[in-house]
């Protein structure tokens, strides 16, 4: 027992770069869902970017295959061996290219890959390009270390990212540019041509280029599957992928991903990683790594849930179009329609965040504030949900606001 009067009582304030961070929109959209579910509320969650399939039988099969061979212990900081001569190897074959093992290194999902890979670049007072709508983690990410994120506004060309852009933003202090195609919000896919341009742009300027390809394998026709992997090797040198099985498989829940960069660059981040999370699970590695091996089943998993979303984005999005006061562009890649509500605004609505409560508080409908995306005046929708849960939105909608 402590008998000191001498003691006080605590008062905890965080650190500079904490509390300058801002907590996930989207996380905290998914927590008020769960609580309006705990209180008996039945919700139609459309806010997270989380697949509702289950992760492909095959792949649990080989994670508990992993298991019961041991593969329980510590790994390399940068991964086991398989799974990086496996992930290097995958990329090579599929993207005619020649990544090495030493180019790889595994991390807890996407988002650490990305952390990993932002914190090994920048420095304080250093500027990084991001293009606006964001992720809401990127800025973040960029502010925490003390580096200055820069916002290029997409709107004006549609949501699209170009060259003339980047360059037209680029100073002197420029260190990166994060690049997300598909897109998180917007669903739209950069060209092959013009993410080689842009790429082109930075590397005239010494910009290192941080391309998260979270959603790499959800692009539809017409738009073309394209990863970083690709490019030239004198252009390469300059880009760090990040990349996760969490939407490509359905794995959000096993935290697993990876970045490919440069040697040099791709030792710094074993490095930082060795000093938090260590490594991600080993036998969750081990079952990543085969499943790069199982062709046929990765291709019919992906194929299955692509289809799917194909199924669900031609539904829903032309439907929210006829929905009074809503305008959106059809998305190429991902699962996410981004609404501009902004005519809404001129009906008696204060900002994009009033619309998303009152579709919470009428409909029990809940979608994500564009505000944390960069975007006042936008709503996102998450169509990683079933095609009933979609319909009945649409008409609880229809109900709210009219239909065109």
């Amino acid at each position: 027992m402590v008998t000191s009067n001498k003691i006080k009582a605590a008062q905890f304030v965080p650190c500079r770069n904490s509390a300058a961070m801002v907590s996930s929109s989207t996380l905290a959209a998914a927590k008020k869902a769960a609580e309006l579910r705990s209180s008996g509320i039945q919700v139609i969650d459309l806010s997270v970017g989380e697949p509702d399939f289950d992760t492909p039988e095959f792949i649990k099969d080989l994670a508990i295959k992993a298991l019961k061979q041991g593969y329980t212990k510590y790994t390399p900081s940068a991964g086991a061996e398989t799974f990086r001569s496996n992930i290097a190897r995958y990329f090579s074959e599929n993207f005619d290219s020649d990544i090495r093992p030493t180019e790889v290194v595994a991390a807890c999902g996407g988002k650490q890959a990305l952390f990993n890979a932002i914190c090994t670049l920048l420095d304080s007072g250093d500027e990084c390009l991001i293009p606006s709508p964001y992720w809401v983690t990127f800025p973040e990410i960029v502010k925490f270390i003390g580096a200055k994120p820069i916002f290029i506004n997409t709107a004006q060309n549609d949501f699209l990212l170009t060259a003339e852009m980047v360059a037209a933003a680029a100073t002197d202090k420029t260190r990166a540019l994060i690049v997300n195609s598909p897109n998180n919000p917007s669903g739209r896919v950069i060209s092959p041509e013009e993410f080689r341009r842009i790429v082109e742009v930075c590397a005239e300027r010494e910009i290192f280029v941080i391309a998260d390809e979270c959603y790499l394998y959800f692009v539809y026709p017409p738009a073309r599957v394209f990863s970083a992997a690709s490019l030239e090797p004198e252009l390469r040198q300059w880009v760090a992928i990040a990349g996760s099985f969490s939407k490509t498989f359905s794995m959000t829940g096993w935290r697993i991903g990876f970045t490919i960069a440069c040697e040099a660059w791709s030792k710094e981040i074993a490095k930082l990683q060795s000093h938090s999370a260590t490594h991600p699970t080993s036998f969750v590695q081990i079952a990543c790594a085969e499943a790069l091996c199982h062709t046929d089943e990765m291709r019919a998993a992906l194929d299955s849930m692509l289809q799917e979303y194909l199924r669900r984005r031609d539904y829903f999005v032309p439907a929210l179009k006829r929905i009074n006061g809503f305008e959106l562009i059809m998305p190429e890649g991902a699962f996410y329609a981004f609404v501009d509500v902004r005519q809404l605004l001129q009906g008696g609505f204060a900002n994009s965040a009033a619309v998303a409560d009152a579709l919470l508080a009428e409909a029990h409908i809940v979608v994500t504030d564009g505000a944390g995306f960069g975007s006042d005046g936008f709503l996102r929708f998450s169509y990683a949900a079933s095609m009933e849960k979609l319909e009945k939105a649409v008409s609880e909608m229809k109900r709210i606001f009219g239909v065109k």
